[in-house]
């Protein structure tokens, strides 16, 4: 496997390597000894898969009691996979970074505790992957605006208004946010 940083320190690609033949391909997807030579040492507690079509934004979560470190990944379809800074008292708060994540590249995501995160499919469908580092907590569930115009994030949306559910429509500006509601950053 492969680490490939971004510009937000702590978030990183993974690209697995995948054996193919005439028969199809096999990767390896989580390997704790390989993934912790990397630098990601989590025990994954939890996972969760989602379909979406084509238009649905889901984000930008996070979890403030019990924060969750994800690994994520498309198994089918295409998604423009965004993580976002939300901790207090970082350098890079208020930074994001984004990727493709395909069922083609087989590339991962690789999302530390104290970001938020969220992705847009941009294919008809997309069957979507993680792993979490601690359990959800509806009561610790957290999120900013997918729209928010301090962020500028460039969603895919062709012009299209992005199919969201209840939740996210009602999430504010990470400027509103509460200081007490978001993460505290910690070397």
């Amino acid at each position: 496997m492969k680490r490939i940083d971004t510009d937000l320190p702590g978030v990183c690609v993974i690209e697995p390597v995948v054996h193919g033949d005439r028969r199809g391909w096999f990767s390896e997807t989580w390997r704790r000894d390989t993934f912790a030579s990397l630098g990601i040492t989590h025990d994954f507690v939890q996972d969760n898969q989602s379909l979406s079509g084509r238009g649905v934004l889901r984000g930008l979560h996070y979890q403030l009691g019990r924060p969750q470190a994800k690994l994520v990944r498309v198994l089918h379809g295409e998604v423009y996979d965004v993580a976002l800074d939300v901790r207090r008292g970082s350098p890079s708060f208020g930074r994001w970074t984004a990727t493709m994540l395909t069922g083609e590249n087989r590339r991962m995501l690789y999302v530390p505790a104290g970001f938020a995160h969220g992705f847009c499919v941009v294919s008809e469908t997309a069957e979507f992957f993680y792993k979490c580092s601690d359990l959800y907590a509806p009561a610790e569930e957290r999120g900013i605006a997918w729209d928010d115009p301090a962020l500028a994030i460039p969603w895919p949306l062709a012009g299209q208004a992005p199919l969201l559910s209840d939740k996210d429509r009602r999430y504010g500006t990470l400027a509103t946010r509460p200081q007490a509601d978001l993460p505290t950053y910690a070397e």
